[in-house]
């Protein structure tokens, strides 16, 4: 069976993703904007999670601190500046360093997956406790007020670059979420498909015997642990275009959602886990409108289902199933 060729496949991510971009804002209504704007931020979040984990081999259970800490950056800085410009960026830069400092940490420190995943939990619990306790006057940065349980009132929304006085309609954020998604998509597959990115993979594969063959592991692990950090800090500053700032962000529903978002679309791929995100969010949204259902029990049976019987995720059989269909196409 040929395999398909990698260069078809982008040009498959990037034609669907330029149609939904442009093309789904002129025919679909508000809520239908707002709701797929939302799950472009989130789809990001999980492709920032399969760099890190699915080809980093880092199991970082703390990804979610990198999310939020993107949320709140953004909103912060536009309140202040009274201009988003500046605040996208600053919301990337923000988490991809604090992802650098505490990965130096780790992997400096020679921490094992175990103590790691732990360690980045924490952190998360850390940023959750911390962020609830800013609920008084006092509790200010610049002009911004942390606002405590309640969140950030009040957050900008992204504006034409240098000229906060236009202010972007939803469906032109919608086009930003989705273009700046597709933007992660192509750094991961670019990095992948360099030397970088192969020696990334094989660090998965044997720690030790990269180690042995002059390969310096930490570093590349702190590379791409920053990148991932970077990327959810996009997706955080993403998700606060329609969602209040608030600690919620740093919660342990989306440190866990992501990794079953991850796991059900194919762990060790790109596209699976964005997949796998956007299908598991309208799926949630369906069974929570549904009264006898309860989605925390459903959304612990579906990751058990997939352990169990569909280990390598949705997109793996997907994706041969594809090739095989090529080939026959060819054949003819």
């Amino acid at each position: 069976m040929k395999p398909v060729p990698a260069k078809l496949g982008h040009g498959a991510v990037l034609v669907i993703g330029l149609t939904v971009a442009f093309g789904y804002p002129a025919v679909a209504d508000l809520y239908a904007v707002i709701q797929l704007t939302n799950a472009a931020a989130l789809a990001l979040f999980a492709l920032s999670l399969a760099l890190v984990w699915g080809f980093g081999g880092i199991l970082c259970f703390g990804q979610a601190a990198f999310f939020g800490l993107g949320g709140y950056a953004y909103a912060i800085a536009a309140i202040n500046f009274a201009d988003t410009t500046l605040a996208v960026p600053i919301a990337i830069l923000v988490p991809a360093a604090c992802a650098a400092a505490l990965g130096y940490f780790m992997f400096y420190g020679r921490l094992n997956d175990v103590y790691m995943g732990v360690v980045t939990l924490t952190v998360t619990l850390i940023l959750f406790k911390l962020a609830n306790s800013t609920s008084g006057p006092n509790y200010r940065i610049g002009d911004a007020r942390l606002g405590g349980f309640n969140g950030i009132p009040a957050t900008p929304p992204l504006n034409r670059p240098f000229d906060p006085a236009t202010l972007l309609t939803p469906e032109q954020i919608l086009t930003v979420a989705v273009l700046v998604l597709l933007a992660g998509y192509f750094l991961c597959a670019w990095l992948l498909g360099r030397r970088f990115g192969r020696v990334m993979v094989a660090i998965r594969e044997n720690e030790l015997r990269a180690a042995l063959l002059g390969i310096d592991v930490r570093r590349h692990k702190l590379i791409t642990f920053a990148i991932g950090g970077g990327l959810a800090g996009a997706a955080g500053m993403l998700f606060a275009q329609n969602v209040l700032v608030s600690p919620t962000l740093f919660s342990l529903l989306y440190t866990a959602q992501v990794i079953i978002w991850v796991i059900v679309g194919g762990l060790g791929t790109l596209i699976g886990p964005i997949l796998g995100s956007v299908g598991m969010q309208y799926l949630m949204a369906w069974l929570g409108a549904q009264a006898w259902v309860n989605t925390d029990l459903a959304l612990g049976a579906i990751l058990i289902g997939f352990v169990v019987l569909v280990p390598r995720g949705l997109w793996p059989p997907i994706r041969n199933f594809g090739a095989r269909a090529l080939d026959r196409l060819w054949r003819r």
